[in-house]
């Protein structure tokens, strides 16, 4: 019934990928396109702030051998009227169905020379300053990226100093707790953190020829390089004037799908959460998985006129890895949640907790406890009460 269709998928990165997956999976037997901007093949991306950074490559992408991979190609806009995506050097790609997965671009300052870690190049170019004899890091931002680089530098041996605006590191993604812990782990590794305070400008040719960041109370830090954790947005600049609907990422239904045989998939979706009443766009590399396997398969049902699966209603997930520590999250954090300790004890790096809101469980974290993790995460996508039995176990209130 597909067989003489074909879908363009623009992206070329692990949501992409498994969008091909799910197309296949599903059953669809038509012509499948990928376009991706690197002219790399499709790579595992989480690695480049932790083993890349130490000098393991990624790993490549298991990708389907009957898709055409149109790389080092970008998507310019697209016509949804002509059903056209227009291409770099004025190539179009006519489509049935269409794939959005180009994921997120990272918030790169207006600083020259400063290393916005996103892209396995960004990654081999940090790589190469660290492998020269970089004897000083500042990273600006404690987020994952951040946090992460900052670690690998230490694995290194290489002097690093983080900077934030924010009194913890990871505190908007994991809450008050995790920050604490991850933040008095660093500086057991030698790490210097600089929180509470803005980079007000990063100036190059500072003393020894380093640079030298500013911070908003006037004190300077050098540096041999700088490093640019702020955050990602998604990668929707193609996607203007399209009369899809943009707003931080591109605004889907809960099946994923962002207009009639168009679905959405990735750090560049935005869908409605039953779970937690709002709209999410999650960047993270389960989340990436799971809603490109599910964003190919709806594409299919849509094309083919077959029903639409359930809507897509996952809780998000995330991880990081930092000095040989396993920090998860199930849920959404916000601060002022009651955090209560179920398992385990802080102190000792190894614990999992219940972040309630409302009187509702609706985020838990945890560090080098992922069995407990998992079996509390019932709690939150079932959206339940919030009460010192919950767990069967005894608790202690974090914040009391």
């Amino acid at each position: 019934m597909t067989a003489g269709q074909r879908v363009v998928v623009v992206g070329a990165s692990l949501a992409g990928v498994n969008a091909v997956h799910g197309l296949r999976a599903a059953g669809f037997a038509g012509r499948v396109s990928v376009v991706g901007a690197e002219p790399h093949v499709p790579y595992d991306r989480p690695p480049l702030s932790k083993q890349s950074l130490l000098g393991t490559e990624p790993r490549a992408l298991d990708v389907h051998d009957d898709a055409e991979w149109l790389l080092g190609r970008r998507a310019m806009s697209v016509d949804l009227a002509s059903r056209v995506v227009e291409l770099d050097g004025g190539a179009g790609l006519g489509f049935d169905g269409l794939v959005i997965a180009t994921g997120a671009e990272a918030v790169r300052p207006p600083w020259r020379d400063v290393v916005a870690l996103r892209t396995l190049d960004d990654c081999r170019a940090l790589r190469a300053a660290l492998d020269g004899g970089a004897g000083h890091v500042v990273v600006v931002g404690a987020g994952f990226v951040g946090a992460e680089v900052a670690a690998s530098c230490r694995a290194q041996g290489v002097a690093v100093t983080v900077a934030d605006e924010l009194d913890l590191p990871l505190a908007r993604s994991c809450g008050p707790l995790v920050g604490e812990v991850l933040a008095a782990l660093h500086r057991e590794h030698g790490a210097r953190l600089e929180l509470g305070v803005k980079v007000a400008a990063v100036h190059e040719g500072g003393r020894a020829g380093r640079h030298e960041v500013e911070l908003a109370d006037g004190r300077v830090l050098a540096a041999d390089v700088v490093v640019a954790g702020l955050g990602a947005c998604p990668a929707t600049g193609w996607l203007s004037g399209s009369g899809l609907a943009l707003d931080d990422g591109v605004l889907c239904d809960e099946t994923l799908l962002a207009a009639p045989g168009v679905v959405a998939a990735g750090d560049v979706c935005r869908r409605p959460s039953r779970a937690f009443g709002t709209s999410l766009r999650v960047e993270h590399w389960t989340n990436a998985v799971e809603q490109g396997e599910y964003a190919g398969r709806r594409l299919h049902a849509a094309l083919s006129g077959g029903p639409a699966p359930e809507p897509f209603d996952a809780v998000p997930y995330l991880w990081t890895e930092q000095y040989g520590h396993t920090v998860q999250m199930f849920g959404c954090p916000e601060p002022g949640d009651e955090i209560h300790v179920v398992h385990g004890d802080p102190a000792a790096r190894r614990f999992a907790a219940v972040h309630v809101r409302g009187g509702v469980v609706r985020a838990v974290t945890g560090m080098d406890c992922p069995a407990r993790v998992r079996r509390l995460r019932p709690l939150v996508a079932g959206a339940q009460r919030w009460t010192t039995s919950a767990t069967g176990t005894e608790t202690t209130c974090w914040n009391r």
